[in-house]
């Protein structure tokens, strides 16, 4: 039998960092059997368009704080509704903001069901309208949630999000080639299933660099 690497193996990867993304699909989460695990973060969804706020983004919020988890909130994205603008208004007003407390990760933009019948172009003009009007509230860029196949598809794989932090999803076994205009992931989601519910993310540093990235 041929030997396998253990840095093939994404459960297995070293010094990697845990975490995790959860919604209403995960409406019940062991928050501290998580962080006792070596779970040191969460992305929780928070809104939807301009009409939908998830049903336990309070209560996974909550449970996450009180386990010691460093935790945001994020948004999925519906291009086909309204502006860029007005869906970042939204999910700042509903849990997607961001202060510099040391426990708190910036917001996160889903991107990931289509293209909603846009071009790239005005893909491409969508995503900075929801990216500038977040900045412009809380002094930083939203994280940026999508795979490499979708940004080539829907965005023509545009290299001008760079200041963006990247959370690249590839259920895979390495993260693989990343999209134009990011020499590095700040997130890995490797697999659609994680021990405690939802998804699993590796961060790309350690528990001293994901504290930081909370902070400034």
């Amino acid at each position: 039998m041929k030997a396998i690497s253990l840095l093939a193996l994404p459960s297995l990867a070293l010094g990697a960092l845990q975490g995790f993304d959860i919604s209403n699909w995960q409406p019940s989460v062991d928050y501290q059997a998580a962080y006792d695990s070596g779970a040191r973060f969460v992305m929780i969804k928070a809104t939807e368009s301009t009409n939908y706020v998830d049903t336990v983004f309070n209560t996974h919020y909550t449970g996450a704080t009180e386990a010691g988890l460093i935790r945001g909130g994020y948004h999925f994205a519906r291009p086909d509704d309204s502006s860029g603008a007005e869906q970042a208004k939204y999910f700042l007003k509903h849990g997607g903001g961001w202060t510099s407390d040391g426990i708190t990760l910036p917001g996160m933009i889903d991107l990931e069901a289509g293209c909603y019948g846009l071009s790239a172009s005005e893909m491409v003009s969508w995503i900075k309208d929801f990216g500038e009007t977040y900045k412009d509230e809380v002094g930083r860029y939203p994280m940026i949630y999508t795979s490499t196949s979708w940004w080539t598809s829907c965005t023509g794989n545009d290299d001008g999000f760079g200041d963006y932090p990247l959370v690249v999803a590839r259920w895979a076994s390495s993260v693989g080639t990343l999209p134009a205009g990011w020499d590095e992931q700040t997130s890995w989601q490797y697999s659609d299933s994680y021990e405690y519910g939802g998804d699993a993310q590796y961060w790309n540093g350690d528990e001293d660099d994901l504290v930081a990235f909370a902070t400034n």
